[in-house]
């Protein structure tokens, strides 16, 4: 029987279905919300005109990768190829690619596309694209396939969101790899809020994956950096070790109101949901704090605290990608770089159940190219 004119209707309107990838890879994806890592074999797009191709040697774990195979955000699309702290070798470049070649050492963050034509993508604010910003894994990709990630042993990426490494091994790939994401997420706001002006006191909240690294980094800018921590036991480590000048237990009562009206700023890496009244109190009139860990529950916010001082409290999200390598640039001049702990592909789910309790110094990195067999 021919169609009648409204399915043919509904036909001619229907979106084409997405495109089948072709490049066969080797990842390792969860299946459901135990979150358990199993190698898979998937597919990556042929390299087009605007496309690099990379050999992944190398990604880190954050901490958003386990949020998302545990499906603890409820967005999880299994099976779900994790992982958005990339980087390797170019293998292969589109014919309109003239930044990258084969062989160049490269990155890849947390996102793979925008829209390219909103007024945060021309303003080169990519992160915060109005036409919504396609993840680097577990998200759709604007020719309607889904993305994975780099628990994989090949990505073909955009030439606009890759970000290139200094040859001569100035910032190494795997020690580099984690400044994708927790890197940039610090440097970021720092640079936009001019908490990177030598001399200035900047407060880090949180010791972690995102809080060492606002460590490193605002030491580079020449910042008197003060840590702000629930644990006593990372004072020495803080001190000693990752060069911050002051420690203040935040429990302790009488060390948080000695530090009161001290700081020009605090970058807030912590995912706990507490009051914002005693970090607040650490801001000198008109300092500002930036938040960038993911609470699960609502902020209490003192709207006096704000408002009395004249202060600042502001989100930030990732980086553009500009940001993003100006960051790398910044990390290989001043010997900037993560504390990792290197491991194999198949030491991925001990890896997991480690981070859970936040038992890593301080982040995880697997070492892709060497370990994730394609057998």
């Amino acid at each position: 029987m021919a169609p009648t004119t409204t399915a043919t209707a509904a036909a001619e309107q229907a979106p084409p279905p997405p495109p089948q990838h072709t490049r066969k890879a080797v990842g390792l994806a969860a299946h459901d919300d135990s979150g358990h890592l199993t190698p898979i074999r998937i597919s990556r797009r042929k390299t087009g005109d605007d496309d690099v191709a990379i050999k992944v040697l190398y990604c880190g774990i954050c901490h958003s990768d386990l949020h998302t195979i545990k499906n603890e955000w409820r967005n999880a699309a299994y099976p779900v190829v994790a992982g958005h702290e990339i980087t390797g070798v170019v293998t292969e470049v589109g014919k309109n690619v003239a930044r990258f070649k084969a062989g160049d050492e490269v990155g890849v963050g947390c996102m793979v596309n925008t829209c390219g034509a909103c007024e945060s993508c021309r303003d080169g604010c990519e992160n915060y694209c109005s036409g919504g910003v396609v993840f680097t894994y577990n998200s759709v990709d604007r020719d309607g396939t889904r993305t994975y990630g780099g628990y994989s042993d090949a990505v073909v990426v955009s030439q606009r969101f890759v970000v290139r490494f200094p040859a001569g091994g100035a910032l190494p790939l795997d020690r580099g790899a984690p400044l994708l994401c927790a890197g940039v997420t610090v440097y970021a706001p720092m640079r936009q809020h001019g908490l990177c002006e030598a001399g200035k006191h900047v407060g880090v909240v949180g010791l972690g994956g995102l809080g060492h690294v606002a460590v490193k980094f605002a030491g580079a800018f020449g910042m008197r950096v003060t840590v702000i921590s629930t644990s006593p036991a990372k004072r020495q480590e803080a001190l000693e070790r990752l060069g911050a000048d002051g420690f203040i237990v935040s429990t302790n009562a009488s060390e948080m109101k000695a530090a009161m009206g001290t700081m020009h700023g605090i970058i807030n890496t912590a995912s706990a949901s507490t009051s914002m009244h005693s970090y607040l109190a650490l801001l000198k009139p008109k300092g500002k704090m930036i938040l960038v860990g993911l609470p699960e529950k609502p902020l209490q916010i003192p709207t006096f605290a704000l408002v009395g001082g004249g202060k600042v409290l502001a989100g930030s999200c990732m980086g553009s990608i500009s940001e993003t390598q100006e960051m790398i640039d910044f990390a290989a001049e001043h010997g900037v770089a993560a504390d990792i702990e290197l491991i194999g592909a198949d030491e991925v789910n001990t890896a997991m159940e480690r981070l859970a309790k936040g038992d890593v110094r301080y982040r995880f990195v697997v070492d892709i190219g060497n370990t994730l067999k394609s057998d």
